[in-house]
């Protein structure tokens, strides 16, 4: 009798627990009504789900929650929780969600990705020692070069001016990083990147994948039947054989005496006082390439959209550019001090379509009050930057590229709308987890745009019957970082002059490259001689 109570109980107990599980536990933050088990997982798109979860702000504010199995995600389209919960309480929210694929592809030494780890602090603090402001100056000098190679291949080939800004986007980074770089998109490094990269951000976009991280059972499916386990395993492959071989290659060079001042030269002699083993000289320089690559890309790339699709936010960008700079040079740095319209672009277009619209999730170290509501310990947290930055209570007309809104206001927002708590920079990251590489980003950003307005004009395509082609603004590669799919426009140079000194200066360039070119292939190097030939 007593066991078969037990029994009873024990079944009466397993009930309870199934009927809550997927529930939201009381005390949360409202959101979506949630399903037996799944919660809201249901629920989640397998692309694109910064809109779905904007669409979700709308209905239940801001600050809301979703369940996901027996986990908790928050999500914030308020930049007022942003700025609380996690710059000001960032010490609570600097974890990373449990993720599977990522222990299974960086075994926890992805700088972005990983847990609040001993190896995590290890990674940061290597990070933010080489990525110094003052640091960063002295790498523009390559930043410079290869901006003014990706305006010769536009120039030349402007029907590949999508390739052309992959090639700059990656030669650039790692130039800094390795003191390598990819004279053309061919190039086996560059190539290679892109390929694994394309894996590797598509099985991180939210709903791309399996919930294993909330059904660990899932983890245990044949790799036959998990499509997931062979992408990883191939992505980890990929990776681990170019981050370390351009390592070898550092530390081969260093040795004899080619150097010239990378940061993973800097990571090579300072190993020791950094606490680095050989795994994370291998894996950190090699996952700011990522980060680095992917983003710049996606932003270039939106910027070169904007131009195409809203001619006149280009006319004014270049009027600005030639009162400032004229036709006999080329823009510096130093001119966008006196350029407030191409900031305003800057900014906007970082709100018109924010590369990571859902950023990196972040996760609590431990249980937290806001607003009346319990978040609970180890809970995922979504900035939703897609969301704020399209937020018509914020800002006039969201969905059009509009600079002028920074000239009226300085976050853009309309008129009574209160934008204090906002910034243009969400998408590098909050609070303890905000990106080391944000001034080197910042800087190769604003060469770029100056050099666009000053060197082109960026029209719409023409159809059969000559008359112009709208292009669409809503058409992007879906993934972890989202980036315009491949588009037509015509890219024409403003004047022959400007055409004459972008050749100069590229062939005044090849001191600069010659210094950061090692290890070419014999196709590398036949074309690299015939384009400086080409401008002499």
């Amino acid at each position: 009798m007593a066991i078969l109570l037990a029994l009873t109980l024990g079944v009466l107990c397993l009930l309870v627990l199934f009927r809550k599980a997927g529930s939201r536990e009381a005390g949360m933050p409202p959101g979506p009504p949630t399903a037996f088990l799944l919660g809201n997982l249901h629920q989640l798109p397998t692309k694109f789900a910064h809109y779905k979860f904007s669409e979700w702000a709308r209905v239940y504010g801001g600050f809301y929650s979703l369940k996901l199995g027996s986990g908790t995600a928050i999500v914030l389209t308020d930049p007022t929780a942003v700025k609380e919960l996690m710059d000001k309480r960032g010490a609570i929210t600097a974890d990373r969600p449990a993720l599977h694929l990522a222990e299974v592809v960086a075994r926890g030494l992805n700088l972005v990705l990983a847990r609040y780890t001993e190896d995590w602090k290890i990674l940061r603090g290597a990070a933010q020692a080489i990525l110094t402001p003052q640091a960063t100056a002295r790498h523009l000098h390559i930043q410079h070069a290869e901006s003014i190679q990706l305006v010769h291949d536009i120039l030349n080939t402007p029907g590949s001016f999508y390739t052309h800004i992959q090639r700059y986007s990656n030669s650039v980074i790692l130039s800094v990083l390795y003191g390598k770089r990819s004279p053309r998109f061919e190039t086996p490094e560059t190539v290679t990147f892109y390929k694994v990269e394309h894996e590797w951000t598509t099985l991180l976009e939210a709903g791309a994948t399996p919930p294993l991280d909330y059904f660990p059972f899932l983890k245990y499916v044949p790799e036959r039947w998990a499509k997931w386990k062979r992408d990883c395993k191939y992505v980890r492959q990929v990776q681990r054989e170019m981050y370390f071989g351009l390592l070898d290659q550092t530390r081969e060079r260093v040795q004899r005496g080619e150097g010239n001042g990378s940061y993973a030269e800097e990571l090579v002699a300072r190993q020791k006082e950094l606490g680095m083993d050989r795994e994370m000289m291998g894996y950190l320089p090699g996952v700011i390439i990522e980060t680095g690559s992917e983003t710049t890309t996606a932003y270039l790339q939106t910027l070169v959209l904007a131009l195409v699709a809203y001619p006149e936010a280009q006319r004014k960008a270049q009027e600005e550019m030639d009162r400032v700079v004229g036709d006999d040079r080329m823009p510096t740095l130093d001119d966008l001090e006196n350029m407030p319209y191409i900031r305003a672009m800057i900014l906007e277009t970082h709100r018109f379509r924010p590369v990571t619209p859902l950023g990196i999730p972040h996760a609590t170290l431990a249980a937290e009050e806001y607003r009346g509501y319990v978040i609970p310990k180890g809970s995922t947290i979504f900035i939703n930057a897609w969301g704020i930055f399209h937020d018509p209570d914020l800002y006039d007309d969201p969905e059009n590229f509009i600079p002028d809104r920074y000239l009226l206001s300085p976050n853009g927002t309309k008129p009574g709308a209160d934008g204090s708590d906002l910034r243009p920079n969400f998408v590098f990251g909050a609070g303890r987890r905000f990106c080391p590489g944000v001034h080197l980003a910042e800087n190769t950003i604003k060469i770029n745009i100056m050099n666009f307005i000053w060197a082109f004009d960026f029209n719409k395509p023409l159809g059969p019957d000559g008359s112009p082609i709208d292009v669409d603004t809503m058409a992007y590669i879906p993934g972890l970082t989202i980036k315009p799919l491949p588009f037509r426009c015509r890219i024409i140079p403003r004047t022959d002059g400007k055409a004459e000194i972008i050749e100069r200066e590229f062939l005044e360039a090849t001191e600069t490259f010659t210094k950061f070119e090692f290890e070419l292939t014999p196709e590398d190097q036949e074309f690299v001689a015939k384009e400086r030939a080409s401008t002499m």
